[in-house]
């Protein structure tokens, strides 16, 4: 299956043989599917937080924040294909020769974006851009001649959108300027991760292509934002590591090559970026946010506001969960102090029951071991129909039940049972956490001993006209976090604003 040529390609990106053929064979067998005990639920694994805990809890955070190192750490280094893939389409259509009005009769989305194109931020840069080479945007908008319109936004005769991260789009305007996804992470993080000093720091994962354009943009508005909010900017920004991508495969499931005979490796989706979380060696509070929720600054008080809940929370619990293992480091942990330890265990941080001996000379040690895990707080929506994962009660070989992020495709909905759990489910994943990887000593924690490996994915891909099959890791908030200690906790829908397609950037909370 492999020749010499392959296994240096191998070692070069570092990965071993033995990976690599654990990755083929998960082709081979796929993921066995999670097994779902029921929904989480308000009260049953989601905590809802009572105003007058809201304001508790941030006044917690406040007083307690600057004892803490905190950083913002934002996934930007993922594909922005769905959202221009209707633009492509549309004008792929049209340089066939379909007419405007056709295209807006048969394509509700391309009304709806042609319809309100000056809405958007990049609107006013894409017309001096198109007046440079005489071309007037408004004129073409209203004569429906929508060829060049598409041309000029997305290629590199004009901005190049296609070519862009995610970070550097426009997303909203304000009065005759407007800010990009990573412009309004840095204002969002002057608001709650400034420490004593006003430092802000932020990490962002990019992709090796988009570095360039990144650090341009960020040495451009950087003094802007500083001045403007009395900050300084420590931003870093991160690859995802070569040795995580993995292996495609053919139907056949032997590895798929390219034309020149190269073994094909992909990205190994966010699950990979639990290595460049490792690497985070001195924060004490990390908090998780992708890089297309945000909102324009209208609408930013009520995400700062949970930010700071989920942030108090995790400072109470982690101070908890430190005070306990110091007690049992010291040794001659009581009965009553075992089951005070117990109770916090099972009411606070949702391990289950199960999981202890009666008596602390047969628990302490799987107390201890329960105990000392990363955590995570994690802020869940009331469920409004949008795509992916969930909340739910996972039941792992042991009987012993956990709480887990889950996305559809680890769920065997052929199951009947599982099919009913997931209906009655109520929230959704917004992807908004914050978490610690440090011990109660300060030691960063080896964040793979926590993974679950036999979770991730497999998709269906085509290069080059022919089918392949990707793998990706087990899902950063999913699979790569699954024994971490984890709460979750009701967060307002409008904390969370996605902006998967063009056309997301037209909803009201964009505008």
């Amino acid at each position: 299956m492999l020749n010499e040529h392959d296994i240096k390609q191998i070692e070069q990106k570092g990965i071993s043989r033995d990976a690599f053929l654990k990755q083929i064979n998960h082709f081979k067998e796929g993921f066995p599917p999670l097994n779902l005990d029921r929904a989480a639920t308000a009260g049953d694994g989601i905590i809802s937080v009572e105003d007058n805990d809201v304001k508790a809890l941030i006044g917690f955070f406040d007083d307690a924040c600057n004892d803490y190192r905190m950083l913002k750490f934002v996934p930007a280094s993922g594909a922005d294909t769905r959202m221009f893939k209707d633009l492509f389409a549309w004008h792929d259509l049209l340089k066939a020769g379909v007419d405007p009005d056709e295209l807006l009769a048969s394509q509700p989305e391309a009304a709806a974006f042609f319809r309100r194109m000056r809405d958007n931020a990049f609107w006013e840069e894409l017309k001096l851009v198109m007046d440079k080479e005489d071309l007037d945007a408004d004129h073409l908008l209203d004569s429906k001649n929508f060829l060049p319109l598409i041309d000029y936004l997305l290629f590199d005769a004009g901005l190049e959108y296609a070519d862009l991260p995610k970070a550097l789009i426009a997303f909203h305007n304000y009065d005759r300027d407007f800010r990009t996804a990573m412009e309004e992470h840095l204002v969002e993080g002057a608001f709650y991760i400034s420490d004593k000093n006003r430092q802000v720091r932020i990490h962002f994962t990019l992709s090796p292509e988009h570095t360039g354009r990144f650090e341009e943009k960020l040495k451009s508005i950087r003094n802007v934002y500083e001045n403007r909010f009395s900050v300084k900017y420590e931003v870093k920004w991160s690859l995802q590591k070569p040795a995580t991508d993995t292996i495609a495969v053919g139907a056949d499931n032997l590895p798929f090559r390219e034309s020149d005979g190269r073994l094909l490796f992909r990205p190994g989706g966010h699950g990979a970026l639990i290595e460049n979380l490792q690497d985070l060696k001195d924060e004490d509070l990390i908090f998780i946010k992708n890089i297309d929720n945000v909102v324009p600054d209208r609408l930013k008080p009520e995400t700062i506001t949970y930010k700071k809940v989920l942030g108090g929370l995790l400072i109470k619990l982690q101070q908890q969960v430190f005070a306990h293992l110091q007690r049992i480091k010291d040794g001659g942990v009581s009965m009553t102090e075992y089951r005070s330890m117990v109770d916090f265990a099972t009411g606070e941080l949702n391990i289950d029951e199960k999981a202890f001996p009666a008596t602390p000379e047969e628990g302490i040690a799987v107390l201890q071991s329960m105990l000392n895990r990363p955590l995570r707080v994690c802020g869940m929506v009331k469920n409004e129909g949008e795509p992916g994962g969930g909340p739910f009660w996972v039941k792992d070989k042991k009987g012993l039940n956990s709480l887990q992020i889950v996305e559809m495709s680890q769920i065997n909905m052929d199951d009947p049972v599982q099919a009913a759990i997931v209906k009655k489910a109520t929230h959704f994943n917004p992807v908004d956490l914050v978490c610690s990887i440090k011990d109660f000593e300060g030691n960063v924690f080896k964040l793979k001993e926590f993974i679950d490996p036999d979770t991730g994915f497999i998709s269906h891909k085509s290069k080059d006209g022919q089918e392949l099959k990707a793998l990706e890791r087990p899902g950063l908030w999913n699979g790569a976090m699954a024994y971490w200690n984890t709460v979750f906790v009701e967060v307002p829908l409008i904390t969370f604003n996605p902006v998967k397609t063009i056309n997301d950037l037209l909803r009201p909370e964009h505008q």
